[in-house]
């Protein structure tokens, strides 16, 4: 039977960092699971929050899962993959349906294992869970946004103009200042001043 084909990834958030320890543990981890290493993917001075196409190893790797020239991916810890379950679990999501296996050292998951296809199934309820509340937060902002008359939501916190602002900027717009102008005289945003001037 041949062995399985573990591809390696590392990463660190500076220059000054070294991979060399997490490699070195999932290497060794590879030996007692009885993995052939065949490929180490390593992002030098990278942060965790930056995407796939900031990742340029993450990319190739993912590229060969594609391909399916491995069997297993393995990692040191998850966040050395994403810095949040929702970039774990689509991660996870795309191994699961090329039929490539996780592992991750630190959190002990291993999804050759039933127990990791478990842990697998349980992080993916709470991804969802994690989806469901991100899309009820931009609603209850989008709600907001609406509530103080944008569209956006990015006047919310900030007070309307007062009576006295607005009697202000129509008066110095009927002598003909612009935006900018009348901002500047009143001290407010422009913003404030084309939302009132739009309402006029």
């Amino acid at each position: 039977m041949p062995k399985v084909r573990a591809a390696l990834y590392a990463r660190v958030s500076t220059d000054d960092q070294t991979t060399e320890n997490q490699l070195i543990k999932l290497r060794s981890a590879a030996k007692r699971l009885g993995w052939s290493v065949v490929s180490e993917f390593v992002d030098q001075g990278v942060s965790g929050a930056k995407g796939r196409a900031d990742r340029p190893q993450l990319d190739t790797l993912l590229k060969g899962v594609a391909r399916k020239e491995f069997d297993v991916v393995a990692a040191w810890s998850v966040d050395r993959l994403g810095r949040s379950l929702i970039d774990l679990v689509t991660l996870l999501q795309e191994l699961h349906s090329t039929g490539i296996d996780l592992y991750l050292h630190q959190q002990g998951i291993n999804t050759t294992t039933p127990a990791g296809k478990a842990m697998f199934q349980m992080m993916g309820v709470f991804a969802e869970f994690e989806r469901s509340m991100i899309r009820e937060r931009v609603k209850a902002g989008l709600d907001r946004a609406r509530t103080h008359g944008t569209k956006t939501g990015k006047a919310i916190g900030r007070p309307a103009a007062s009576a006295a602002t607005e009697r202000q900027i129509r008066a110095l717009r009927a002598k003909g200042h612009g935006i900018l102008k009348i901002a500047k005289t009143i001290g407010c945003g422009t913003s404030v001043v084309q939302r009132v001037v739009a309402a006029q």
